[in-house]
């Protein structure tokens, strides 16, 4: 089970107009611990620094963030008043991790952030998982690359073999023995071409 994380001392901007919104979630967030920091019509680039971000969806617009959508660099907490779908549709083109609707209570803040950090740090792991296994087609790519080069007919077993025996030899992993047979191949291409020019 998750633990639950210690959020006194984090720092909110809240980017909304000045509204009873702003005043509820402020008052609840300085109860849990958190400095919050409002701001209308733009978020400052001081904001990449922020724990979290709350964001009016009502009259929200791109311009307004300081990164891409969908590639904010701390956890979105959308703000929702109006269920317009295609106001929803740009809260989700921002990837809010959590929601709030709108008008705010007493109550809502806490368990809005902590579904936000949950759910902002499975994306970044996800992310970073992807990341590798991108990675790590690309370098078996790579290896079969260079297989299908030191084989020259033979069996891709015995090609293979070569393949470890030369990133031993070289001391190096097979994936960089196999970039490195990749680009001298590429290269004698390169000249070959060139001596036919």
């Amino acid at each position: 089970m998750a633990r639950i994380p210690n959020l006194g001392g984090a720092r909110a901007f809240v980017l909304h107009r000045p509204h009873p919104t702003v005043r509820a979630i402020t008052r609840q967030l300085s109860a849990i611990g958190l400095e919050a920091i409002g701001f209308w019509p733009e978020l400052p680039a001081e904001a990449l620094a922020a724990d979290f971000v709350f964001f009016d969806v009502d009259l929200g617009f791109d311009e307004q963030f300081p990164w891409k959508p969908g590639e904010a660099p701390m956890p979105l907490i959308a703000l929702i008043g109006s269920e317009a779908p295609g106001r929803v549709e740009w809260a989700l083109s921002h990837k809010a991790d959590a929601q709030l609707l709108k008008p705010v209570g007493n109550a809502g803040v806490y368990s809005a952030l902590l579904i936000a950090r949950q759910s902002f740090e499975a994306g970044k792991l996800l992310a970073s998982e992807i990341a590798s296994l991108r990675q790590r087609v690309a370098e078996r790519q790579t290896i079969v690359r260079a297989v299908e080069v030191l084989s020259k007919g033979a069996e891709d077993g015995r090609a293979y073999a070569q393949l470890r025996s030369l990133a031993m030899s070289w001391q190096i992993s097979v994936e960089d023995a196999a970039r490195r047979i990749v680009a001298m191949t590429q290269e004698e291409g390169d000249d070959d071409q060139s001596d036919r020019a």
